[in-house]
């Protein structure tokens, strides 16, 4: 099976897990037909081979973004300007979808970046608190819970076809919880860090060239 068939076969049966916690809302874009065409067309597009990729890791899901569409750090604005594909699923951005995009570019246009990486998230669901994003390290008992279901995920997409000599890591803590699942199952020989998109276009936009280029060195290493 191509990286498409089996990433395909993965997200489309994703099914909410049974869990309870407290006050927190786990949502699932793939109950929705939409998401899951959209989710085929993008996978068809770009991963439409046996090729091995460089993982990239997210935290969850933003609600705006991997929530809605069912493709990680994509909005669906992106899907339709910068993947040409086409889709109903509203007009909400994402910080970080704006940033992953403006680093594919300068990569070299989508296609080319989509050869290379593979965008996911340790938790596969979007996960929200009062009506706002919220991360599974964000409370103790919460990425407790959801341990065993993300060292599921990560197990299940590295056989897509991911390159285990190192994945690129998002955002420290993200990088930090990992880092011990790593040591303990030995996912990837290595981890490289980045500061997380969000945090890049939130507080250190003036510098988004620095960061661009830190992800290609790290992409390109």
């Amino acid at each position: 099976m191509s990286f498409a068939s089996k990433a395909i076969t993965y997200f489309c049966n994703l099914e909410l897990p049974d869990k309870s916690l407290s006050g927190i809302e786990i949502i699932s874009p793939y109950d929705s037909d939409e998401v899951k065409s959209v989710v085929k067309k993008f996978f068809r597009k770009y991963y439409d081979d046996s090729n091995e990729r460089i993982f990239t890791i997210g935290i969850n899901p933003g609600r705006f973004g991997g929530g809605l569409t069912g493709i990680s750090f994509t909005d669906p604005v992106a899907l339709r300007e910068h993947c040409e594909i086409e889709n109903n699923l509203g007009n909400k951005k994402e910080l970080s979808s704006k940033f992953i995009y403006s680093l594919a570019n300068k990569f070299g246009g989508t296609e080319k970046f989509f050869s290379k990486v593979f965008l996911t998230a340790l938790y596969p669901f979007a996960l929200t608190k009062d009506g706002k994003n919220f991360n599974y390290y964000d409370d103790k008992n919460v990425s407790k819970i959801l341990s065993k279901d993300i060292i599921k995920n990560i197990e299940f997409q590295i056989s897509f076809g991911a390159i285990k000599d190192f994945a690129i890591l998002l955002g420290k803590k993200n990088a930090d919880y990992f880092s011990t699942l790593n040591n303990k199952h030995k996912f990837f020989k290595d981890i490289i860090v980045v500061e997380h998109p969000r945090y890049i276009m939130q507080y250190k936009l003036k510098n988004i060239d620095y960061y661009i280029n830190k992800y290609l060195i790290a992409i390109n290493k």
